[in-house]
């Protein structure tokens, strides 16, 4: 029966009992704050660390391109340059042979000229001009270059510039009655105008 009361009788509680109970709870609940908080700043750090790893990456990776770019663009400049100074001697060569050119089919008119001033009879004078103006037309024929045609043409400001207009009977309006200087034409570039007297 003593066995039963013991058994009966309620249990007395034990207040520095609790008290440790609630402490070790609070400590475990703190610790598991702690802990939570370790492994979120730990988490943060990485996450940090991997961000900083990737923007250091990133930055290199720039700073390459950056490298290439200015490398490239140096490139060009020099190869602009080397352009600009073969293109400039390209053309002094070009202005140099085309002056040698023009001078090669003009020196026999030269040479013709020379020997006229020897001639004292006029009549091979005359007949010595003839033959140095026709080879002068072949020099200019060679170097593409020709007369404009005027004479009984239409007037064309474009080819012709009329130095004096007259009044002519039986004449078409705006022809050509008179050439006062031959003009001349390389292709479609008028090296000089022909000056004419038109039919107003």
């Amino acid at each position: 029966m003593d066995e039963k009361l013991e058994k009966e009788q309620p249990v007395q509680e034990n207040p520095a009992a609790d008290e440790k109970n609630e402490q070790k709870e609070s400590e475990k609940s703190v610790k598991t704050e702690n802990t939570e908080k370790e492994e979120k700043s730990d988490k943060r750090k990485k996450h940090d660390q991997s961000a900083l790893k990737k923007a250091e990456n990133e930055i290199k990776k720039l700073e390459e391109e950056k490298k290439e770019l200015d490398a490239r663009y140096l490139r060009l400049l020099a190869e602009y340059d080397n352009f600009k100074k073969r293109t400039v001697k390209e053309k002094e060569e070009l202005s140099v042979y085309s002056k040698a050119e023009i001078l090669k089919e003009l020196l026999p008119v030269f040479d013709n000229l020379d020997r006229a001033r020897g001639v004292n009879d006029l009549d091979k004078l005359r007949e010595g001009v003839d033959m140095i103006l026709t080879s002068f037309e072949s020099a200019l024929n060679k170097l593409g270059i020709s007369e404009i045609p005027a004479l009984g043409k239409e007037f064309d400001p474009n080819l012709h510039e009329a130095v004096f207009h007259e009044d002519k009977e039986g004449e078409p309006e705006n022809t050509i009655s008179e050439v006062l200087q031959k003009g001349y034409i390389a292709g479609e570039k008028v090296i000089r105008h022909a000056l004419v007297k038109v039919v107003n």
